[in-house]
């Protein structure tokens, strides 16, 4: 790593860490200096009813199980819609029959938010995980379908056509040609589904669950605990955080000669 990412790396950080502490100051600020502290718990209250939950349980289980609950919903869910996403998406951006014939009721389901599914999702699956993984299919699939189709198509078409000249295959410039260019459109799409899918599932949660950190909003929610509230969102953005850093150090791993090269 050189000197100037090494740097700039830092900087990054150090920036990160300035808003996120300006924020919690301001956050401590309003609740003690003015009437918010009427309304929501300061940050402190907060992280220690996190650290309670972690030890301790909140409902049935501790907080990091309730995020492991959600957290399973969404790689399940996620893992099946990626897959049948890219794979369409592909097809679709490099076979003008798929496109023809995909692509039309793709562009009717793909506005549609996976919560305006939620009613379909319980009449067809009841009010069990198949339908919270349905959602979480749903919110991947668009998302994933849509990036990998337009990496396929933005393909330079003088490379497919040395490759036929050179006699390659229609499959052969599908898999050596068309795939691998395709991957960083792909994790671009990866990454808008992952967290489409974690905003997804917790909504699926609020609606019918016993566990899950969309569970302990509600379960908050209906106790008028405002810290279990508070102390449920804080876990999103952790998870929802970590997720983002996991995608784009993937993304860094596998698209490495894609950025050397730019």
């Amino acid at each position: 790593m050189s000197k100037k990412m090494s740097s700039d790396k830092a900087i990054s950080t150090a920036a990160a860490c300035i808003s996120i502490g300006l924020f919690l100051v301001l956050w401590l600020w309003g609740t003690k200096a003015t009437t918010l502290g009427l309304l929501i718990p300061g940050p402190v209250e907060v992280l220690k009813a996190v650290g309670a939950g972690i030890v301790g349980k909140v409902g049935k289980h501790g907080i990091l199980a309730h995020a492991g609950y959600s957290l399973m919903r969404v790689m399940i869910g996620f893992t099946i819609g990626s897959i049948v996403g890219v794979a369409l998406g592909l097809l679709m951006g490099w076979y003008p029959m798929a496109d023809a014939i995909f692509n039309p009721l793709f562009r009717i389901i793909r506005p549609i938010p996976p919560i305006a599914w939620i009613p379909i999702s319980i009449i067809w699956f009841g009010l069990g995980e198949n339908a919270k993984i349905f959602l979480i299919f749903l919110a991947s699939f668009s998302n994933t379908t849509l990036n990998s189709m337009s990496g396929a198509k933005s393909i330079d078409p003088e490379v497919v056509n040395a490759a036929r000249m050179l006699g390659a295959k229609e499959s052969q410039i599908f898999m050596t040609i068309v795939l691998p260019a395709s991957v960083p459109a792909i994790f671009a799409g990866l990454q808008v589904a992952i967290s489409s899918s974690w905003a997804t599932v917790l909504a699926a949660e609020m609606v019918r669950s016993s566990e899950g950190l969309g569970w302990m909003i509600v379960a908050g929610m209906n106790n008028n605990d405002m810290i279990q509230i508070l102390s449920g969102i804080v876990m999103i953005g952790v998870v929802g955080y970590i997720l983002a850093i996991i995608m784009r150090k993937a993304e860094e791993i596998l698209c490495r000669w894609n950025k050397s090269g730019q």
